[in-house]
């Protein structure tokens, strides 16, 4: 049997809701659909963390991401979210004016672009011209 896998969702943490909006819909051009309450008791069931937390919900009909809005410390990590964009220099204009940092690592011949939100989550942003 060969069930197909699809991702349903990412979900990151973020500090601070209007800063999320900025980074999902002005850079990333993906809608807020929904928000909701994530519950104390199920937070700490799920995740062991003792505090009940707001997601929003940014959609498209390719990505979602469900983002927790929290002010917990996150530890350093590999954590990371690959994007496909179409156009590499207008995402790294619009990173620019939305007071994002892009920036390109060489690896042999290529260079990687990512970029972190205003939480510290980071993305690998691959140009689908280039895959």
């Amino acid at each position: 049997m060969n069930e197909e896998i699809i991702l349903n969702h990412v979900a990151l943490q973020f500090s601070d809701l209007k800063l999320a909006d900025i980074f999902f819909t002005k850079v990333l051009k993906i809608p807020k659909v929904k928000s909701f309450t994530l519950s104390q008791r199920l937070s700490e069931d799920i995740f062991g963390i003792t505090n009940e937390a707001e997601i929003v919900v940014y959609s498209n009909e390719k990505i979602c991401f469900e983002i927790f809005i929290s002010k917990e410390k996150k530890e350093i990590d590999y954590s990371h979210t690959c994007i496909e964009v179409t156009d590499r220099k207008k995402f790294m204009m619009l990173c620019k004016e939305n007071g994002l940092n892009p920036y390109i690592i060489k690896k042999g011949e290529k260079e990687l672009l990512f970029v972190k939100d205003f939480s510290n989550n980071l993305y690998e942003i691959k140009d689908k011209q280039n895959l």
